[in-house]
């Protein structure tokens, strides 16, 4: 029978920390394996030294390169998916062999560990079993002796690597963070949290557990002397005592109110973004919007994000009339235009709900619609007399989208159909294809923009009887033509601005 393969954490460093079941398998192993840099000792082997039994067979898997360059025809990723390749094969003669192995793993064997190669490679064919360890964060954060997170706060642990304008705005946007992988990262890191507004109160802890452990604000830490084992400790205390949840304080109107500004960001790429807007978000102390369009703006020093779900406008709207009524200089952020289905109208819904907010005075910057990005892919679709609609009956009742459908059908305008469909509406295309089709000639030309401006972007040209419902999602705008709207040769669609 071939033996059982086990991947066993030991933790963060102190022998200690070694959980029972760890040091019992590791004390009866036939077989002890580790990962090793090149020219140096395992360290997940000094942990585990005093209980590795004499008779055990070590197998020592060094890495051929870990961040030096190298000659492999594949580069990095080819001579590690190579050495993977050999170190898994090394262990299954073992466990081909009826050995069982023990394969150790800093901290937890599933957290950001070298384990998981073997796994994906070896737990198809063999029995395998994996013992938790203690991670590095939880040692750290116990050095540091910091509450991580409390109550209802959130965790968010965030590796040193990513870009610093997302590191930024994911420190931004949750309470407590663990920030591993630093090392040569730690100048960017430490940038992010200023940027961010985290420093103060961001811990800086090396080697936790271990005898040379040690660990200082972030803001004190000499970027030449931050080794690999060593990550930042962000508690969820610390943006809670800085006042950064504007949403959960009272307001305090010792202030004039401020202008309030409804930004559109246009529909995707930061080309895209007017002068104007780009300027105004680089002054306000506050964003405001759905969760996808604050992402987009760049974290800063100074900046509060307060990011909220979908269909929940007016809340939105009044958490920023109450921040710009305590004087704060504040902007709600739509995609695309905030004036075209976006939340300006929102931002006046609510201001006139309640007279407390005349004072405050809004002001709308406009952006690139959808429809606008979208017909310019296509041509001149909307060159002549045009509508937009959404489908969308959230706030309004099916019947008048339908009214209004077969009013512009027998018009002869050109629609644009935004919000088409969402996974909980998925009847509203169908529908209002057999509403067109009641004025419109099967072969209207109908153009499909998916996710313009994205990475992601693609256009189709079809007809309104060839039209596939099944096709549109919510990433979707539909340009439906007039009798007049032609396809040139070139595939190019434009609507003529005269009327015969």
């Amino acid at each position: 029978m071939a033996g059982r393969f086990w991947g066993v954490g030991v933790g963060p460093g102190d022998p200690e920390l070694i959980t029972l079941k760890a040091a019992r398998l590791i004390g009866s192993a036939d077989v002890v394996a580790y990962h090793a840099g090149v020219g140096k000792r395992s360290n997940a082997r000094r942990i585990a030294d005093a209980l590795i039994p004499p008779g055990a067979v070590e197998e020592e898997l060094t890495y051929p390169v870990t961040t030096g360059a190298t000659d492999h025809p594949g580069g990095y990723a080819g001579a590690l998916a190579a050495f993977y390749e050999s170190a898994a094969a090394r262990l299954a003669a073992h466990l081909d062999a009826g050995r069982d192995v023990v394969l150790l793993a800093e901290g937890d064997p599933l957290f950001y560990g070298s384990y998981m190669y073997m796994h994906d490679r070896l737990a198809e064919s063999y029995d395998t079993e994996i013992v938790p360890g203690v991670p590095a964060f939880a040692a750290a954060t116990a050095a540091a002796a910091s509450p991580l997170v409390r109550q209802t706060d959130v965790l968010t642990i965030l590796p040193g690597t990513l870009p610093e304008p997302e590191l930024a705005r994911r420190l931004a946007d949750t309470d407590g963070a663990i920030i591993m992988k630093l090392g040569r990262t730690f100048p960017a890191v430490r940038r992010a949290l200023a940027a961010a507004g985290r420093l103060d109160g961001a811990v800086y802890v090396e080697r936790a557990s271990m005898a040379e452990e040690r660990w200082l604000p972030v803001a004190d830490v000499d970027p030449d002397t931050v080794p690999y084992f060593s990550l930042v400790v962000v508690p969820g205390d610390a943006r809670h005592g800085a006042g950064r949840r504007a949403v959960e304080r009272p307001v305090v109107r010792d202030r004039p109110a401020a202008e309030l500004l409804v930004i559109g960001l246009g529909p995707g790429p930061d080309r895209w973004l007017t002068a104007e807007v780009t300027a105004a978000l680089a002054e306000v102390d506050h964003v405001v919007g759905y969760a996808p369009y604050v992402d987009r703006v760049p974290q800063r020093p100074g900046l509060t994000r307060h990011a909220s779900g979908n269909s929940v406008e007016l809340d939105r709207a009044r958490l920023a009339l109450d921040l710009a009524l305590a004087g704060e200089r504040v902007a709600v952020v739509s995609g695309g235009d905030a004036g075209v289905f976006g939340m300006a109208t929102a931002v006046h819904e609510a201001a006139e709900g309640d007279p407390v907010y005349a004072d405050v005075p809004v002001r709308v910057l406009p952006g690139v619609s959808a429809v606008q990005a979208v017909a310019a892919r296509a041509g001149a679709p909307i060159g002549g007399d045009f509508a937009v609609l959404s489908l969308s009956d959230r706030l309004k009742p099916w019947p008048v989208v339908e009214r209004r459908l077969r009013s512009v059908a027998e018009a002869d305008l050109v629609v644009a159909i935004y919000n088409p469909a969402s996974r909980s509406r998925t009847h509203q295309v169908v529908e209002a294809q057999k509403a067109l089709l009641e004025h419109r000639s099967p072969d209207t030309v109908v153009v499909v923009g998916r996710d313009v401006g994205r990475a992601e972007e693609s256009l189709t040209v079809t007809t309104l009887a060839e039209l596939d419902p099944d096709t549109i999602d919510m990433k979707c705008l539909l340009i439906v033509g007039a009798s007049s709207t032609r396809v040139t040769a070139g595939g190019a669609v434009w609507t003529p601005r005269w009327v015969r």
